[in-house]
């Protein structure tokens, strides 16, 4: 192992156009690591907390890195996560800012995987779980909090599970995105995009789903394996806490409604995946749709927090996670809510932000924890960033 020499911070773009933090982590032995924090547009009451990045930066300079520098070895991820958290001494980042403590924790994970010649996605299989390939979930249309005057439903997701390979995948979740596309235009509805590359035109949710559901059967058909697609309803977002109810475009639905139009949704078109069905606090509900069937994932319910999680898990709530490193602050917090999701029999989606950068942690992250999903859109250079990464990895471990 070697010691923390040196920690750069600076503020560079994200996808929106908007600031965010960047971090350099260099070793007393040359080791290098860089990585950058995304972003949410739809982010969740019980997040960890992300500053201005200059606010963040100073904050940082001040209480962390003094503490890493000279102090501690990039080697143990625990303990460099440890010391963040040491540094900051709140329970939601709220010092320092998880947007610069994610930064420097991804950054340190790749510095300790430099020195020791290993892919990041190796180093952390041997911090933690082992190797596997996940499904990307790919963003082809999207409205809510990522797209003016389109879709409620938040995102619709191509779900190629049955492509035999990642590189597969990837490409079917391509070609759907360019197939939504066409339908659009034969149907002289214009479109341009929304936040995470996905389509978001002026229609309703009704002809979202006749659309992305034709999408999905035409290039199923084309490259000879099962294409389903899922959902981000980001329900939160929709609920009206004063009423009660969910707020569609034209449509309200109390809760009971809200799981019998979702079940109803799934049933109807076979959906592979529904993230955020209902709102943030409703556990009670996300138990009952659980027992209706088909994969529902908690992001705005759990928000990679173990604590949340555990509440999920007493009460059936969902029957998966989403894991975003800048929610929770640290990739070690992070790979502890994947590891007690598996070991609940929860399916673990490592996912991308709306505002991304060009950084490929998650790419490594899914593979080292063996999630079985990861959410990063379909096109666009911040998301085909992470897409082009797993195919590379994935070469090179069928190369060993």
């Amino acid at each position: 192992m070697t010691l923390v020499s040196e920690v750069r911070l600076r503020q560079v773009l994200d996808s929106r156009g908007n600031r965010t933090v960047e971090a350099d982590v260099v070793t007393e032995s040359g080791g290098f690591g860089r990585a950058a924090a995304p972003s949410g547009a739809s982010t969740g009451e019980y997040e960890a907390i992300e500053l201005d990045p200059s606010e963040a930066i100073a904050s940082a300079r001040e209480h962390a890195v003094p503490r890493l520098e000279g102090k501690v070895y990039v080697g143990d991820q625990r303990d460099v996560d440890r010391t963040l958290r040491a540094a900051d001494a709140t329970d939601d980042f709220s010092e320092i800012g998880a947007n610069s403590a994610v930064a420097i924790s991804m950054a340190a994970a790749k510095a300790a995987a430099d020195v020791t010649g290993a892919p990041l996605y190796q180093h952390l299989g041997g911090a933690f779980r082992g190797e596997a390939f996940p499904t990307p979930l790919g963003n082809v249309v999207g409205g809510g909090e990522h797209a003016a005057d389109a879709t409620a439903i938040q995102e619709f997701l191509s779900a190629p599970v049955g492509a035999p390979s990642v590189q597969d995948a990837v490409f079917a979740n391509a070609a759907v995105h360019q197939e939504v596309h066409d339908l659009l235009e034969e149907r002289g509805i214009a479109a341009g995009k929304g936040d995470e590359g996905a389509w978001a035109p002026s229609i309703d949710d009704e002809e979202a789903f006749e659309i992305v559901a034709e999408a999905t059967d035409a290039v199923a058909d084309e490259v000879g394996f099962e294409i389903r697609f899922g959902l981000d309803v980001a329900a939160a977002e929709m609920y009206d806490a004063d009423d009660e109810e969910y707020v569609y475009r034209d449509t309200t639905r109390d809760t009971d409604e809200q799981i019998e139009y979702v079940a109803d949704l799934v049933e109807e078109y076979d959906l592979a995946y529904v993230e955020d069905p209902l709102d943030e606090d409703d556990y009670e509900g996300f138990a009952e749709l659980t027992d209706r069937g088909t994969l529902i994932c908690g992001d705005d319910l759990f928000v990679t927090n173990v604590e949340r999680l555990e509440a999920g898990i007493e009460q059936g709530a969902a029957n998966a996670i989403l894991v975003k490193p800048n929610q929770i602050g640290t990739l070690s917090d992070a790979v502890d809510a994947v590891e007690l999701a598996v070991e609940n029999g929860y399916k673990p989606v490592i996912s991308h932000r709306s505002g991304e950068t060009e950084d490929t942690t998650i790419a490594h992250l899914a593979v080292a924890t063996g999630a079985p999903y990861i959410k990063t859109g379909a096109v666009g250079g911040e998301r085909t960033a992470k897409l082009n990464e797993l195919i590379r990895i994935e070469q090179n471990v069928s190369r060993l």
